[in-house]
């Protein structure tokens, strides 16, 4: 595989091209007043909310994946009893 299909073009322009923009993206972003420190602590934030919420939001979705199959995993076994053979290799 060739560097260029890596990089997506010149590996020497890309790199030159994400440093540019990386710069850029740093200005804007101490101009807003966030810093490295700061985007490492919401995330690590993020993460233990993520994390306490977890079974919670495990027991929601599974509640609703039950409600709802229910109703589509019948209607998807009639549909594949009396359908026929519609597979997508069937071209007339």
């Amino acid at each position: 595989m060739r560097w260029d299909q890596i990089f997506g073009g010149n590996p020497v322009g890309v790199i030159v091209r994400l440093v540019i923009m990386s710069v850029v993206v740093g200005i804007i972003l101490s101009a807003l007043g966030i810093t490295p420190d700061n985007i490492l602590y919401r995330l690590g934030l993020l993460m233990e909310r993520i994390y306490s919420m977890g079974w919670g939001a495990v027991e929601w979705a599974l509640g609703y994946f039950l409600i709802g199959a229910v109703i589509v995993i019948p209607i998807w076994i009639l549909s594949r009893l009396f359908g026929g053979s519609k597979s997508g290799n069937d071209r007339s």
